[in-house]
């Protein structure tokens, strides 16, 4: 049969990315605690298009996919590309795979369990080298201090959402970025609370007042002492509760450039 996608192209033009968006997929990932975690995913795969070829060949993307389907993870995911990168004759290859992580997570003073979703990424991308960025994005509670520090009572407070990227050395797991951001918060969130935990939950973001500002600036602190990391970018968006717009923090380093910090 024909095969139109290698037919020549004569409009002289590379295309950055080409390929297949929006594919749900059942995912095995790594468990810290339990070893391994079934979930599904959105994954996107693209390759470059050299200026040549009318198109690309769809479904080896899908192939690809179901040949890795028992494991995917942070350690085969060089793989993957370096196999979609060949099949398909192209200088990049990308993916990125979306999903939701689970964690089953204690009230602070009942004990009453109950599972945590958590929206994880894995996005990578290889040309020559390898570069592989892991996302996680995690609900928490802020304070707001200067509510605290002008009331004569109380103080408001709200859910906020955590955005961490990390680009490292050696293998880092989801469970460790997570508790890494909700140390960093006026409080974590849990999706059960009976009266004692909501108790302990708020005036435990009572004595912990924070801005996003201070989220974002303790967050870095640690990741720029931490020498397995290379690169990471961290946002905190809180969902005020008593305006009517969000308030928002970003930060973004680079270690590779040879900057220091200090302790």
């Amino acid at each position: 049969m024909q095969d139109v996608q290698s037919e020549k192209d004569y409009r002289n033009l590379e295309i950055d990315k080409v390929g297949v968006k929006g594919i749900l997929y059942p995912i095995t990932v790594l468990d810290k605690n339990m070893g391994e975690q079934y979930t599904i995913a959105e994954i996107n795969m693209y390759v470059s298009l050299p200026k040549q070829y009318k198109g690309t060949h769809m479904s080896r993307f899908v192939e690809i996919l179901n040949q890795h389907s028992k494991r995917i993870s942070i350690q085969n995911f060089s793989d993957i590309l370096e196999e979609v990168k060949t099949r398909l004759d192209a200088e990049s290859a990308h993916m990125e795979i979306r999903f939701p992580y689970f964690i089953k997570k204690m009230a602070p003073v009942t004990g009453t369990p109950a599972y945590m979703e958590y929206k994880c990424a894995f996005i990578g991308t290889l040309t020559d080298k390898m570069d592989l960025i892991v996302g996680i994005d995690v609900p928490v509670m802020t304070l707001c201090p200067c509510s605290k520090e002008i009331s004569d009572y109380g103080a408001h407070n709200q859910r906020a959402r955590v955005r961490l990227s990390l680009r490292f050395k050696k293998f880092v797991w989801i469970e460790d970025m997570i508790t890494l951001v909700e140390r960093n918060a006026s409080s974590e969130v849990y999706s059960v609370l009976k009266r004692e935990d909501e108790k302990f939950v708020t005036e435990q973001a009572y004595n912990k007042p924070m801005f996003v500002e201070d989220v974002v600036r303790d967050i870095a602190l640690e990741l720029l002492n931490d020498s397995n990391i290379v690169w990471f970018s961290v946002e905190c968006e809180s969902f005020e509760s008593i305006h009517n717009h969000n308030a928002y923090a970003y930060i973004e380093k680079d270690k590779r450039k040879g900057e220091e910090y200090a302790e």
